[in-house]
């Protein structure tokens, strides 16, 4: 794509707020989610910057609208890495997920090549973050709850399934457009728990950044009695630990409490 590596601006000394870590947080523009949790799941000396890819059609409401959105996703992420790089950040997070399971772990490789190519960056994405996290915690079979369409499902399937998970279930949301994904509410989500809380699933996982859950799941651990990882506590977890950040958090799950 022609995007310049900006691998060589290290820091010259120790940002006064972000003096632990400051990291790269990359969105797409209809994203109003990410930002916020983060902030919530925030610890002393980390510092969160965002930089927003430009979403021209926010349209999801198929499978090819779907595939749409993340081509834009695809054409504009570079100019998006490059941009929050000039804030010399030590290291760079994905708050989006779609394209983080696409094609599978080949796809999630491909990707995280392509940020650490033009950052120079360790990334955390939310695909590897849930899988680091299932593996951890002894998960086998899972349940799913995203946003998505068919097409979008599958490919999450595909992620899982060839890490040697048993998707027992999954529920996609089928929202219409990315902005709607944010106007989920509570009871919705609660209903797609119960769904996708078969008997035998060891461990739910939620897909999507912009379905707001970190807090939802963090109680529905304590109604089903085993873990529920909303993606973007498993994705900030990650990064913590990536940068041998340790503390742990309250109220955002299982792995940010415990691991």
């Amino acid at each position: 794509m022609g995007f310049v590596n900006v691998a060589n601006t290290e820091p010259s000394g120790r940002d006064v707020l972000g003096w632990r870590r400051k990291f790269g947080v990359i969105i797409p523009s209809t994203n109003t989610v990410v930002e916020p949790e983060f902030h919530a799941m925030s610890v002393p000396g980390v510092t969160a910057h965002t930089s927003r890819i430009h979403i021209h059609d926010q349209d999801l409401s198929s499978d090819d609208a779907m595939v749409r959105l993340l081509e834009q996703i695809r054409t504009e992420i570079g100019h998006a890495v490059s941009r929050v790089c000039t804030a010399q950040p030590d290291y760079m997070v994905m708050g989006m997920s779609a394209e983080t399971f696409w094609d599978g772990v080949e796809g999630n490789r491909r990707f995280t090549k392509q940020i650490n190519d033009i950052s120079g960056l360790q990334v955390a994405t939310g695909a590897e973050a849930c899988e680091r996290g299932l593996k951890l915690l002894g998960a086998k079979r899972i349940g799913i709850i995203t946003p998505y369409q068919p097409v979008g499902d599958g490919n999450v399937v595909k992620f899982f399934t060839e890490l040697g998970f048993e998707v027992a279930a999954i529920e996609g949301l089928k929202c219409p457009t990315a902005v709607a994904i944010a106007e989920v509410g509570e009871a919705q989500l609660r209903e797609a728990l119960v769904k996708v809380n078969q008997p035998d699933v060891d461990a739910i996982v939620q897909c999507g950044t912009n379905l707001s859950m970190v807090h939802l799941a963090d109680e529905a651990e304590r109604w089903f009695g085993k873990p529920v990882i909303a993606i973007n506590a498993a994705t900030w977890w990650m990064a913590l630990r990536d940068n041998g950040i340790t503390d742990q958090l309250h109220g955002f799950g299982t792995l940010l409490r415990e691991h």
